[in-house]
């Protein structure tokens, strides 16, 4: 009885270190937690970007990794791109701003 219960004893050790490990985050991916927090932060950075009345928020794409917010896409000046990053840079949680936006 006792071999059979540290095999099982075994096996549960076995299957929550692969699942702590499955969900853990590395250099270039996310864990589930991380991804959850960012995909919350890329929302609130695109609410604060619409509801900016000088910005064009459909115009303006933002994606986030670890907290680090990337906007791309396009502004119509160089006041309305220093704006969207400013913006963004004051939402709660964003660890910095990387901006690729283009003037046309």
């Amino acid at each position: 009885m006792s071999t059979i219960t540290a095999k099982l004893a075994s096996l549960a050790g076995v299957l929550l270190v692969a699942t702590t490990l499955g969900c853990a985050s590395t250099a270039r991916t996310e864990g589930t937690g991380e991804y959850v927090d960012d995909a919350v932060l890329t929302t609130k950075v695109k609410t604060a970007i619409f509801n900016e009345p000088t910005l064009k928020s459909a115009e303006i794409n933002v994606e986030t990794f670890k907290g680090v917010v990337q906007l791309s896409g396009f502004v119509s000046s160089h006041d309305a791109e220093t704006r969207a990053v400013h913006v963004a840079g004051e939402v709660a949680g964003v660890k910095s701003v990387k901006n690729d936006m283009r003037v046309k």
